[in-house]
Order: structure tokens, then C-alpha cells, then sequence
């Protein structure tokens, strides 16, 4: 009896595992949804890294450090695929966070792909990440200032 619960259990465990490893295998993290009038769009992140064409360095409250920063401005990306800035959008990222924001028809805002010269990975808060280029007068000692980032992100969705 109990070599027979045995090896249930471990058929069991086994078919859970590759249950799981086909799920986790399906999930990509070079490629970016997009959402606008029920229509995905998916984008390479490394076509993203290719166009990325705004460089500067700044501060980055989170590090605590200057870094240099490479990416896109988001608000160029959003009319380029979705013909126009939606007033709001929600973001889903790697790490389970969600959030809806508005604000986006400015070109303060980019999408990084790269810092300090190399491509950001899930580990650095990638594979892309929206920051201000210019956060004004806003005290970096006080990260609440910056609760509109979004890191780690994989899939934007207009909100009618």
C-alpha cells in the first residue's frame, strides 16, 4: 500500500511540475502587451532597446545614486501604436503589481530599456520601466514622490 500512495504521490507531484513549467515556459519576458480598443499588440523589447534614442543621467531615488539612462518617450509610443495618448492606462507588471494612472500626453516621461549602458532585466526592474526625466522641485530623499513609476512592466492596457 504505501509504495502504491508513493508512487501516486509522485506521478502526482511530477505532472504538477511540468503543468507548471509548461505555464512558466509560455510566459516571455521580451516582449511587451500592449492593449488599445480590444486589440493586443506585442512588442519585442529588444526592437524597444533598438529604438531607444533618449539618453540622459539622473538621479535615481530608488538607487540613491546617479545612473545613465537609455529608453523611449512614452508618450511618442503611445500615439506611434495606439493613434493617440488614452487619458488613462493600467499596467501590469512581472511582480504581480497593478495600477491604473493617467497623465501621459507629456514627453517627460520614458520608457527605460537600458541603465548605465546595459539592457535592464527583471533583476534591475526591467525589462523596461517608466521614469520622469525631470522630477522638478520633488525631494528624492522622499520616495512616496514617486509613486507613479511603474517597473518591471509587461502589459499596458487603455482604460476606456
Amino acid at each position: 500500500m504505501s509504495s502504491s500512495r508513493s508512487f501516486i504521490s509522485l506521478a502526482a507531484w511530477l505532472a504538477a511540475g511540468m503543468l507548471l513549467s509548461t505555464t512558466v515556459s509560455a510566459v516571455s519576458h521580451d516582449q511587451l502587451v500592449l492593449q488599445h480598443n480590444g486589440e493586443e499588440i506585442l512588442l519585442s523589447v529588444d526592437e524597444l532597446r533598438e529604438q531607444a534614442d533618449v539618453e540622459f543621467t539622473f538621479f535615481d531615488p530608488y538607487l540613491a545614486e546617479e545612473v545613465e539612462i537609455r529608453g523611449l518617450v512614452f508618450r511618442d509610443l503611445l500615439i506611434q501604436h495606439f493613434g493617440g495618448v488614452p487619458e488613462s492606462l493600467h499596467f501590469y507588471a512581472w511582480d504581480d503589481y497593478d495600477v491604473a494612472l493617467g497623465g501621459w500626453n507629456d514627453d517627460n516621461w520614458i520608457l527605460v530599456t537600458h541603465q548605465d549602458g546595459e539592457p535592464l532585466a527583471l533583476r534591475d526592474r526591467g525589462p523596461v520601466r517608466l521614469v520622469e526625466r525631470d522630477y522638478g522641485d520633488r525631494d528624492p530623499a522622499n520616495l512616496r514622490n514617486f509613486n507613479d513609476w511603474v517597473w518591471m512592466i509587461k502589459r499596458i492596457e487603455a482604460v476606456p
